[in-house]
This record gives C-alpha cells, structure tokens and sequence, in this order.
C-alpha cells in the first residue's frame, strides 16, 4: 500500500493507536496512513497485529502488548521514542447490562481497558509527545443519551469525557479531544447473537436522521481531523448520525 498525499498535515508524523488492529483504530490507522503518517498499532493479540499490518504500509509497525498492564503500557513508551499523535481506541466487546443482574466486579473489568489502560497510555504517553502533537481518547453518546441496559456503557462514557477535559488542561499544550461517537458497526458488538445485532442496526438506524448507524471510517475521519486540526482541546466531537436530536 502507497501513500501519495504529500500535502497532508499528516505526512511522516508518527501515530500510535491503542486498539488499532481492528474496528475504529484499525480504520483510523489505515486513514493516518493513507495521508502519509508513519503508523504503528497496538493489540493485546499478536495475530490481530500480523492482519492489521497486511492492510497498512510496509512502514507501519505493530506490538502486541496487554493494555490491561500498567507495566506493559509504560515500557512500550519507554521504548518506542518520540511520537507525534497519540490515539486511544482499545475496548473490549460491548454488551447491555441491566441494574438487575449486574455483578460488581465484571462490571469493575470493564473499565480496565477502556479508562484504567486509556490513563495509564497518557500518563506514560505524554513525554514522548512533539511538540504540536495530540492526544485522541474513544468515547460516545450513551453518556448524554442512555437507554436501559447501558447504564456501564453511560458511566465509561461519562469518564472519558471528564477525562479528556482535564487532561486537556493538565498536559496543555499538548491538545487532547475526544471523539463521542453512537452505535457503530464493528466487532465490538460480537458479544450479541448476530440476529440481535443486525436488529439493533437496523432499529437504531431506522430512527437516526441520517437513518444509518455509523461505520468505522466514519469515526476515523473524525480522529484524523483531530489530529491535523491545530487549535482545539478538551473538546468532545460527536459523530452520531443524528442520535443527539431524535
């Protein structure tokens, strides 16, 4: 695979994506990577790196590192040197929990990978930032618009929002945004039969005003824009099809 974009704010800047082997992070690499970032992608599972890499350039790289392993996170950026964008998009399948059956601690686990790694990632991660560089986190409108059965998915949400904003502040002038996006189609959602998903797809797109649910490119245009553009932080971009407004 080639790049040919040699105008792009993008081109030869080093970008790390946490998550980007598959879903968002792995279409957000293939964006970066086609306006001719350096890209280098992390998985905790070393075969969905060996596939990610087949669809990116013969420059990119890719570790398989345990996110859930404040070590590992920090020896990965003790190592890797200095980087220009920094993007967090590593999660595990998402499921809808009810109050009713919910068992404290898995629900503990869910914030693992998605707030406890995406922490660990920028605490670690900012040193080695350039100067202009950015910081892109994951997060999505459930925690402005809930429905029964996400009440985890609204507080993860609602975390990573907060998050954002002060980090913002805290590792200024480093920029850090995040991009809110609603229900898109990636294998995220595996943990359901797939006759519930594709309903769900169906019924949530049906009522969106783009009536569609988004695709993963359509998020990783969002986190592109976040990195090139040069004068917002602590900003959460929504990339929902309409699901704010219905």
């Amino acid at each position: 695979m080639n790049t040919q974009n040699n105008n792009s704010k993008l081109q030869d800047k080093r970008v790390i994506i946490m998550g980007g082997t598959s879903g968002i992070g792995l279409a957000t690499a293939q964006a970066a990577a086609a306006e001719g970032a350096n890209v280098i992608v992390v998985s905790s599972n070393q075969q969905r790196v060996d596939d990610a890499l087949t669809t990116l350039p013969n420059t990119a790289k890719g570790y398989a590192i345990d996110l859930s392993s404040e070590q590992n996170i920090k020896s990965f950026f003790d190592g890797i040197g200095s980087f220009d964008h920094l993007v967090y998009t590593a999660g595990e399948n998402l499921s809808l929990i009810y109050l009713s059956n919910l068992e404290l601690e898995n629900a503990r686990s869910f914030f693992n990978l998605r707030y406890w790694g995406a922490l660990a990632s920028l605490k670690y991660a900012a040193p080695h930032i350039n100067q202009g560089g950015s910081v892109s986190l994951m997060s999505g409108t459930a925690s402005a618009r809930p429905g029964a059965g996400w009440l985890l998915g609204a507080s993860i949400c609602g975390a990573m929002d907060g998050l954002t904003r002060a980090m913002a502040v805290e590792l200024a002038p480093i920029r850090v945004n995040a991009v809110s996006a609603g229900v898109i189609k990636t294998n995220l959602w595996n943990g359901l039969t797939e006759a519930d998903r594709e309903g769900m797809y169906k019924y949530l797109g049906d009522n969106l005003l783009l009536k569609r649910v988004g695709e993963a490119e359509d998020i990783a245009l969002a986190f592109t824009y976040l990195m090139k553009q040069q004068h917002g932080t602590g900003q959460i971009l929504a990339v929902e099809g309409g699901t704010l407004l219905v």
